[in-house]
């Protein structure tokens, strides 16, 4: 070691204790002399012992084992990373092996859910971003070794145009060119597309305060929806007890039929006054079968259910809605209460929610809040969560209060059929035929409330897979609908505002700007910025944002505040699907009009069937209210669907998005950017395991 390395540090002090000397591998921490206690320091040390002037062969026996804790330490959570990392790449491996990529379609169904020419385009441009940052990746590392540690900061343009920089090879003019050409031509547009979509987050960050403060002075004031007279005892026969249609459409929900059929039965209501539709559309002999069988036994109970089947499934649910509501005994009807196949509404369900259209001729629906039956069962469910109860109890529950609109959920809410009719009917143009019927009843004047404090449960996807497809329904099917709605919505009588309302907050803010800035500013222009450091992006804008919204958003599920941080990552992976089915729907490619049905798992209803095999309870005094099933006919599917292995698939989009983000993750190494890096490191992870199908249930 040469003398004059410790000159500074000796000037005007002398030396105590014994002089430890570390070695960095960093050129720029060279050598570093840890000096020993100073008697201060021994007694913070000992607090047991005064300050003494001798013992300094103790004191650097102390400092000796603080640092040989601390190197354990260190060394057991490298070891842990080092574990974690190789298990980590053991499940890689194994789901790489036994995986199917997105492009093999198993079923019809998921060979129409993509247009597959779309689908292609949309990869091949992600692709090209990807390959382009692998390119650029290793051209700075190249610049880097060789001295050129340009970052947003230090780069001047001055620098580069009027400073004489010393060329010593072709690699340092063909960098230098690369910069200019970064900062005259690359960086402005980039940054001009950057600050678009900085607009966009903070006006949709600020909708979203707004619908928070609304709800906060919701709960402040304890404002709810109070029907004008309750309905009395269903054994007296008075009160009001309107004729009621209660429909459940289904297609092919063998696993969840039973328990939604004996829940609707169970409703506390007179029979005489009630009327249950089950509506098959299922294409599965046996599927049709068992529930065919069902309804008969319900029948034999005294229950008031007909069975009604669709060969043809001509527009999806809003086809089979449209149809059973052209029967001739439905002009009997008040009322008609919609439940899809895996809804279970209580008891007391039509009590508490046809008594507020009592009086009150201007209201046409009457929505209730969803709850889930599977929540915890794994990651995907408790996310899925989070996003839906802030829809019910800010974004609905505010909109129903101060606006009287909101977009029907499509199943536990009641509707006066005189609404339906005259906003013309279940219409077949689009794959959210809840929301068109709810716009079209908007700009008929009917009024709308929402009911947060009556619930109905129902069941979250379970899988990546299933919850994939049901959100690009979800927001192809809206930009649709807009594109057919928008004339109809401007020569419409409604006010300026709630013009405005629908247009811009409902529907451009809501279902487009969202996903277009999620997508583009954190998966693509975030993951640029870091190969053109000229353009920034604000680490309030990367960080703290993002942040606080998610911490708004998980306050109607404060259970969830554990995952706050994989919430977070996870909305914008799905960024990604929302992002395309966004597009599909708004140019009206094929993807846009196929409608999968969301699969179910059915734990609940096989929770009940083992109960009933072991109890051995009469069918009558059954909770569930639930008819003895065939046991022989589902056995014999069980054992059918036991042959079906299951699968995880490779998601390829997701994939090359995770490259993306991981190499711009390792060129922000370069110019020391801490919160960028993290959050593509993080961000990068969740891509990877999405796309690795590592989130959620396998599928069949």
């Amino acid at each position: 070691m040469a003398p004059s390395s410790f000159d500074w540090w000796s000037k005007g002090r002398s030396h105590r204790g014994t002089p430890v000397v570390v070695k960095m591998e960093n050129p720029n921490w060279s050598m570093v002399e840890l000096e020993g206690p100073s008697e201060e320091d021994d007694y913070l040390l000992d607090v047991s012992q005064p300050p003494r002037g001798r013992g300094r062969g103790k004191n650097a026996k102390q400092l000796t084992w603080v640092l040989l804790l601390k190197a354990h330490k260190a060394a057991g959570c490298l070891a842990s990373i080092a574990s974690a990392m190789l298990t980590l790449s053991a499940v890689i491996r194994r789901r790489v092996a036994a995986g199917k990529t997105d492009a093999d379609a198993v079923t019809a169904a998921d060979r129409v859910y993509e247009n597959q020419t779309v689908k292609s385009r949309f990869y091949a441009c992600i692709k090209v971003f990807l390959w382009l940052s692998v390119l650029l990746l290793v051209f700075e590392v190249s610049a880097y070794f060789k001295g050129w540690h340009f970052g947003s900061g230090n780069l001047q343009m001055q620098y580069l145009k009027f400073t004489q920089l010393v060329v010593r090879d072709l690699f340092d003019s063909v960098y230098r060119r690369w910069v200019l050409i970064r900062v005259e031509y690359l960086a402005p547009p980039l940054q001009f597309m950057a600050n678009a979509c900085i607009v966009l987050f903070m006006i949709q960050s600020l909708d979203r305060l707004v619908l928070c403060l609304g709800c906060f002075w919701i709960k402040f004031k304890k404002i709810k929806p109070v029907p004008k007279q309750a309905p009395e005892d269903v054994e007296s026969g008075n009160g009001y007890y309107p004729m009621v249609l209660v429909q459940i459409p289904m297609c092919n929900e063998k696993e969840v039929y039973q328990q939604s059929i004996g829940a609707v039965c169970n409703l506390d209501w007179p029979k005489s006054n009630m009327l249950i539709q089950v509506l098959d559309d299922s294409d599965d002999p046996v599927t049709s079968l068992l529930i065919k069988e069902e309804v008969d036994k319900w029948q034999q109970e005294g229950a008031n259910i007909v069975y009604r089947h669709r060969v043809i499934r001509d527009g999806y649910k809003a086809g089979n809605l449209k149809s059973a509501m052209n029967c001739s005994y439905v002009k009997e009807y008040e009322f008609v209460t919609i439940f899809d196949a895996d809804f279970q509404p209580a008891p007391d369900f039509l009590k508490r929610t046809v008594p507020h259209f009592q009086d009150n001729e201007e209201l046409g629906l009457v929505q209730a809040r969803w709850s889930f039956v599977n929540k915890d069962e794994n990651l995907l469910t408790r996310l899925q969560n989070i996003n839906l109860a802030f829809h019910f109890e800010v974004e609905q529950q505010v909109n129903g209060v101060y606006l009287n609109f909101f977009g029907f959920n499509g199943t536990a809410g009641v509707w006066r059929i005189k609404a339906l009719e005259e906003s013309g009917g279940w219409l077949e143009r689009t794959t959210v035929e809840d929301m068109d019927i709810a716009v079209r009843a908007h700009l008929h004047g009917w009024k709308f409330i929402f009911l947060n404090d009556v619930e109905c449960q129902c069941e979250l996807p379970e899988s990546y897979e299933a919850y994939r497809k049901q959100q690009h329904r979800w927001h192809s099917g809206p930009m649709q609908l807009f594109r057919l709605c928008l004339p109809a919505v401007i020569n419409s009588k409604i006010s300026v505002w709630k013009k405005f309302n629908l247009i811009f907050l409902f529907f451009l803010l809501r279902k487009l700007i969202l996903p277009f800035y999620s997508f583009t500013l954190f998966c693509i222009i975030l993951p640029m910025t870091m190969f053109i450091p000229e353009a920034e992006l604000s680490a309030w804008v990367v960080c703290y944002v993002p942040a606080t919204m998610s911490f708004l958003n998980i306050l109607p599920a404060p259970k969830s505040f554990p995952f706050i941080v994989p919430y977070l990552l996870f909305e914008n992976t799905m960024s990604v699907t929302k992002f395309n089915a966004m597009i599909s729907g708004l140019f009206q490619l094929g993807s846009a009009y196929e409608w999968v049905v969301t699969k179910k798992s059915g734990r609940s209803s096989e929770g009940d069937l083992t109960s009933l095999v072991t109890d051995k309870v009469p069918v009558k005094h059954h909770q569930k209210g639930s008819s003895e099933p065939n046991m022989a006919a589902i056995e014999e599917v069980r054992q059918k669907e036991v042959k079906k292995k299951k699968h995880n698939r490779i998601y390829t989009k997701e994939l090359a998005l995770a490259f993306l983000l991981l190499t711009a993750a390792t060129r922000s190494l370069l110019s020391a950017q801490g919160v960028h890096f993290y959050f593509l490191l993080f961000q990068g992870i969740s891509f990877l395991l999405v796309g690795l199908d590592l989130i959620g249930e396998q599928v069949e």
